[in-house]
């Protein structure tokens, strides 16, 4: 089973659905959102991945967080602020056959779906 995790109205997850849509994958789509997210699911990502990729930096809601809630960051750190704050996720994030792929780009995709 293929689950894409993120947030609906997100151009990238936008992207991301529509190339899977296109290529006829089913998937389960799953909101953080509206459906939250679990501090299970964040310890796999960035244990595949690491918190420096899960933790979108790039975004709005980092920018506004507040100078202290931006320092020393970690990986617990990482974790509490994605769950009180689940936009500071990057998105999407795929998961497909116990493994985790985080951000969209087509050429990934096409050689994840190849296999």
């Amino acid at each position: 089973m293929t689950t894409l995790y993120g947030i609906k109205n997100c151009d990238t997850m936008k992207k991301a659905r529509s190339w899977l849509e296109e290529k006829g994958i089913a998937y389960r789509f799953h909101d953080y959102k509206v459906d939250g997210i679990d501090r299970a699911h964040l310890e796999a990502w960035i244990k595949a991945r690491g918190w420096e990729t899960v933790l979108n930096r790039a975004g709005t809601t980092f920018r506004k967080l507040s100078e202290p809630e931006k320092a020393d960051l970690s990986a617990d750190k990482a974790i509490s602020l994605m769950l009180a704050q689940p936009s500071l996720i990057k998105r999407p994030v795929l998961e497909r056959d116990g493994e985790i792929t985080i951000g969209f780009k087509p050429e990934i995709y096409e050689s994840l779906f190849a296999r």
